[in-house]
């Protein structure tokens, strides 16, 4: 279906409200609905948003178009959690109302000061030529859950040596000074990122561009986001259209690692970029501290500019499970939160070693569980496991040993997605010893390779039937140990609906 202008950008608040509980109804009945992932009741999800803890409680935000799987006029709608695993929709946090949002309320980020919850976001227009203007705008939310928009912009339009593409601000507090950075595009059309601060919140002076080693790096640089880690600064971010070794990855999100960052100059000293995920769905990642100091991460699980086969059953798009960051050896290790335990339902045990094989342990079968799985003293060619396998069907992850190469193949996992960027990916490892801890939903997986040094996220869309699960071995041996979770979510979904408001 193509969707004119006109439909895209059709206000929720204009609609018929039979029409939103027809495709609330038509979305339900989808066989790739997850289990435990946050997702959209309806329409497109995307960037995640706003994502900070806030008076004992979680809060998570993400860019939402609610008529349909397309990028349309975004709201950002609202859910939050105790423990990082049971989400509660809260309903349309922020509409696109005001003269300077106009056409969406879009990226980014929040910060918790004086009691309450301060929004910083990008406010999109466009005039009646269809040329955009962005504002960088500001909301707070009370612990009562009310939310406020401030009057007017707080960064008013991109300054002139900068095209349109001016979004996404990410706000952290140092010391006893506010700070921000924002994806840009420079009128020489490359990417970069610009440097903000402010003492309140409310007036914001900018500092400059950030000084880094990749001067020509991609188109735009969108969804930036600065932490520090035991005393080195961590630049996340995803440069549009950079030149990779991966041709097939068209939409990279990655990393770079150095000294921190010079908050007076923009002077940002730091090593080579590295991807955050080698699968084929990770984009515009947000992350935020715990109480306890953890950063976790939360990623959008999709990309822009492809079709979905959820697409046909009126919705598309989720967020990954949480992730728990460190740096070690110069590089982001991303695993699993810890609270995720609390879900594991029946667990089943399996150990042994295959020769030139394939076998499925009793039990290790499902459509929605928790996997841990360790390979030892290998001597074979290949070696691994196959997911959601059935008649013609199946998702392959396959360690080539002589290439010391995992590949994640998701050629025959069901319905195709974005075949034209290819259906196989693959990161190095060390094949004489390699642990495998992955999350199955229904029309997902997301793998985190040795104690979480790579990761891979992909949808995947198999018939219900395609349940099976098996573990191989080509030309050799292999030792084996695995752990399987149930992940029983029927009848309690995870994540919550509700109406909010």
């Amino acid at each position: 279906m193509e969707w004119t202008k006109e439909e895209r950008y059709r206000r929720l608040e204009d609609t018929d409200p039979e029409e939103i509980s027809g495709l609330a109804a038509r979305v339900a009945r989808c066989p790739w609905r997850q289990g435990y992932h946050i997702q959209p009741e309806t329409g497109l999800l995307n960037d995640p948003n706003g994502f900070a803890f806030f008076h004992e409680e979680y809060h998570l935000f993400y860019q939402w178009f609610p008529l349909g799987p397309v990028h349309g006029l975004k709201y950002w709608y609202h859910t939050s959690s105790p423990d990082l695993v049971h989400w509660t929709n809260r309903g349309v946090a922020l509409k696109p109302d005001r003269d300077f949002d106009s056409h969406g309320v879009y990226s980014d980020s929040a910060i918790e000061h004086n009691g309450r919850l301060y929004l910083m976001y990008t406010g999109n227009t466009r005039d009646k030529s269809w040329e955009r203007m962005p504002y960088q705008c500001m909301a707070q939310m009370e612990r009562d859950g009310r939310i406020h928009k401030f009057s007017s912009p707080v960064i008013s339009g991109p300054p002139s040596r900068y095209t349109d593409h001016y979004r996404d601000p990410k706000v952290w507090k140092q010391k006893n000074c506010f700070y921000a950075v924002i994806g840009a595009q420079r009128s020489n059309l490359t990417g970069c990122a610009m440097l903000y601060r402010s003492i309140d919140l409310y007036k914001w002076e900018e500092v400059g561009e950030l000084h880094t080693r990749l001067s020509d790096f991609g188109y735009m640089w969108e969804c930036p986001d600065y932490f520090e880690f035991d005393g080195q600064g961590v630049l996340c971010f995803c440069p549009q259209g950079a030149k990779l070794n991966d041709p097939g990855n068209i939409y990279p999100s990655g990393y770079v690692i150095g000294d921190p960052l010079n908050v007076e100059t923009g002077e940002f000293r730091h090593g080579n970029f590295r991807l955050l995920d080698h699968g084929f769905d990770f984009y515009a990642p947000q992350t935020t501290l715990t109480p306890d100091g953890r950063r976790i991460l939360v990623g959008w699980m999709g990309l822009p500019d492809i079709v979905y086969p959820t697409d046909d059953h009126g919705w598309a798009h989720c967020l990954t499970l949480p992730r728990e960051l460190r740096v070690e050896g110069g590089r982001l290790y991303q695993v699993p939160v810890r609270e995720l335990q609390a879900i594991r339902g029946r667990e089943r045990f399996a150990d042994g070693k295959i020769s030139n094989d394939t076998l499925s342990p009793a039990g290790f079968a499902g459509s929605r569980y928790e996997l841990i799985i360790e390979f030892n003293n290998v001597d074979a060619v290949e070696f691994g496991i196959r997911l959601r396998t059935g008649e013609e069907e199946g998702t392959n992850l396959v360690c080539n040993t002589r290439e010391s190469r995992l590949m994640l193949d998701r050629t025959l996992s069901g319905r195709p997605i974005a075949e034209e960027f290819g259906t196989v990916r693959s990161c190095k490892v060390n094949p004489l010893a390699v642990k495998l801890h992955l999350f199955m939903d229904t029309s997902s997986v997301e793998v985190f390779v040795d104690d979480g040094r790579e990761v891979f996220t992909a949808r995947i869309f198999p018939h219900e039937e395609s349940r099976g699960f098996s573990i191989f071995a080509k030309g050799g041996d292999v030792l084996y140990r695995a752990n399987m979770w149930a992940i029983e979510v029927e009848g309690s979904q995870l994540n919550v609906l509700g109406t909010g408001g």
